[in-house]
């Protein structure tokens, strides 16, 4: 991070909402991609769900996702400092 705010509108699941971060502005759109992605999938699987609940369902199936990352990148430095 550069210490640079940056402003940006993001399209989730129907709704705009202004951000402001220290990310890089690709970045943040690509987040905002990736959960409308996932809560337009989950609703279409599921119409008759809220928003709120698609999206606690979105962000429950992407906490899932990184928590097996971090699990398999924990096993693979295992592996690497075991093979030193």
């Amino acid at each position: 991070m550069n210490g640079k705010k940056y402003k940006v509108t993001v399209q989730v699941f129907g709704e705009s909402y202004s951000l402001k971060s220290d990310t890089e502005l690709d970045q943040v759109v690509k987040v905002a991609a990736l959960v409308d992605a996932r809560m337009k999938a989950i609703s279409k699987n599921n119409l008759c769900l809220s928003p709120s609940r698609v999206a606690i369902l979105a962000a429950l199936n992407i906490a899932e996702e990184l928590l097996q990352l971090q699990n398999n990148y924990t096993e693979l430095i295992k592996m690497v400092e075991e093979e030193k």
